[in-house]
């Protein structure tokens, strides 16, 4: 099991975004862009796969502790933590099952009556006789 392994089965069970991934390292001074961070969750056979280093499994993990636990000053319960996330989770599902189950509304509306009726179109192919060698009886 390499690191890639350990990133994407921590995404996995914290039901964690890119996003929040993002942040999480930010907590820890370390930059990434999710471009970046999504070559991780990529095929290893993929052109674009990276593998993970140990750096930023070590601060992603050091990130968690802080996003999780909080710090010394400003506590956090990581259980209310992991609701959060669940709760967010299945508010983003519903969201796009909503959007998903709507009728995109058709603002265009033709002119009646306008213009000049459309021409007859003719079909492109017309009468085309297949010779494959074989003679059709009748």
């Amino acid at each position: 099991m390499n690191n890639n392994d350990i990133l994407k089965k921590l995404r996995v069970a914290l039901q964690l975004r890119d996003e929040q991934i993002v942040e999480i390292l930010e907590l820890v001074d370390f930059r990434i862009s999710k471009g970046e961070l999504g070559n991780f969750f990529r095929n290893e056979d993929h052109p674009k796969y990276m593998d993970c280093g140990d750096q930023v499994l070590r601060n992603f993990l050091n990130g968690l502790v802080l996003h999780l636990r909080g710090t010394k000053e400003n506590p956090k319960n990581p259980m209310d933590v992991l609701k959060g996330h669940k709760a967010e989770a299945q508010k983003n599902d519903t969201e796009k099952a909503k959007t998903a189950n709507e009728k995109p509304k058709n603002t265009f509306k033709k002119p009646a009556g306008k213009g000049k009726p459309a021409p007859k179109k003719e079909p492109v192919v017309q009468n085309v006789k297949f010779k494959n060698g074989k003679n059709k009886k009748s």
